[in-house]
């Protein structure tokens, strides 16, 4: 009965087909649609990731996100050294400031200043020069991936900053010493790394200038100790890197929309899928009603006409679901090539084929209804 079944299904091809391209055309939207907004979820840390070489953040619990640093008093780093368990603390300046290119191009950019001594919370990996060269007079590092983008001189034939160039930070000049390769950011303005002390000296003076602590544990220290005794000795907040990432992601998720933005789009692919699917697939049962009543009048049970209509449904949900997420991860590639967010973890695909057959099951439901319904006499009329 079920090689009947699947003959049935295919016999003709272009509702065949045309229910394959139905599901395949929701699965593709789903998917897709989801992986963009987990891309864009993801590069809401590229800064925490890039910078996370401590085992916790000390900051004010003000703040909301990675680049919303709230000021705090420089002894807080001292306060943390002395704390037992903790290997190392060392400040980090993060902030928003404005820049000037050599033909007049005004930017925002985001200046990060790493300890003098240490250079932790560096970039990763490094394009040209050394980390090391921020210590010469007035260095400052760039990102190699955006700079074509971020600090190009419109006045100055098109041409992007690169290393040995010169442009002023409110007013003081800087010189690239070396590139970077950071991760793609969910922010768009460039992010420029020098020393913490003249990243002091770049921007607006502040009673309180300190962003973060980058804090170490000492190996096998209690963390939940260790976070008690930082937040009791400086009434500020511990945060890991893992817990940091995701309170940028849930900020950025809520106060921008996003998600119901994706959500809508989502939600529009299992409608269109169900609508596309239900409708087509109940009309492929209209037409194959004179079949199911003969095999009903041969002594085919309810049951296993249900079956058969089940096994067709499910072969169109496991080919459309197949071609859709296939069609759903290249199409990623390519929007990675360009710049665009796209990150497609396990749980997309997982959760997209149990969409793909929650519609496909909500269509076999609706053509099973005609089928138990259907007098095996009708396949002696007309």
């Amino acid at each position: 009965m079920w090689q009947v079944a699947l003959k049935m299904l295919t016999a003709d091809r272009l509702k065949y087909f045309g229910l394959i391209a139905g599901i395949a055309f929701a699965a593709l939207l789903i998917a897709q649609q989801a992986s963009i907004l987990a891309g864009f979820v993801r590069q809401t840390g590229a800064f925490v990731r890039d910078t996370a070489q401590a085992d916790l953040w000390l900051m004010d619990p003000q703040v909301r996100f990675s680049q919303d640093p709230v000021p705090m008093r420089d002894t807080v780093v001292q306060l943390a050294r002395g704390v037992e368990g903790v290997q190392w603390a060392l400040p980090l300046f993060q902030g928003y400031t404005r820049g000037k290119l050599p033909d007049g191009t005004r930017f925002t950019l985001i200046l990060v200043g790493l300890d003098d001594a240490t250079l932790m919370g560096g970039p990763p990996r490094m394009v040209e020069g050394e980390l090391r060269d921020l210590r010469q007079d007035r260095a400052v590092l760039i990102d190699a991936v955006s700079a074509p983008k971020k600090l190009m001189m419109r006045q100055g034939g098109g041409r992007a900053l690169r290393v040995g160039d010169r442009f002023s930070i409110n007013d003081n000049e800087v010189r690239i010493v070396g590139s970077y390769e950071g991760r793609r950011s969910f922010f768009w303005e460039p992010v420029l790394y020098t020393t913490y002390s003249r990243a002091l000296s770049l921007v607006p003076p502040e009673r309180n200038s300190l962003s973060f602590v980058l804090v170490r544990l000492e190996p096998g220290a209690d963390v939940a100790k260790v976070r008690a005794a930082l937040a009791a000795r400086t009434g500020l907040t511990t945060l890991s890197n893992e817990e940091f990432i995701e309170r940028t992601a849930d900020y950025i998720a809520t106060e921008t929309g996003i998600i119901i933005n994706f959500g809508v789009a989502i939600a529009l692919g299992f409608l269109i899928g169900t609508l596309v699917a239900g409708q087509t697939f109940y009309n492929f049962t209209l037409d194959n009603l004179r079949h199911y009543g003969a095999l009903k009048a041969m002594g085919v049970t309810d049951g296993r006409l249900a079956g058969m209509v089940l096994l067709q449904a499910l072969v169109v949900a496991v080919l459309g679901y197949g071609i859709g997420v296939g069609l759903g991860a290249a199409s990623g590639k390519l929007m990675e090539g360009a710049g665009l967010a796209f990150s497609m973890p396990w749980q997309i695909p997982v959760l997209t084929a149990a969409a793909i057959l929650s519609v496909s099951a909500l269509a076999a439901l609706l053509s099973l209804r005609k089928v138990s319904r259907l007098e095996p006499a009708v396949v002696f009329k007309g």
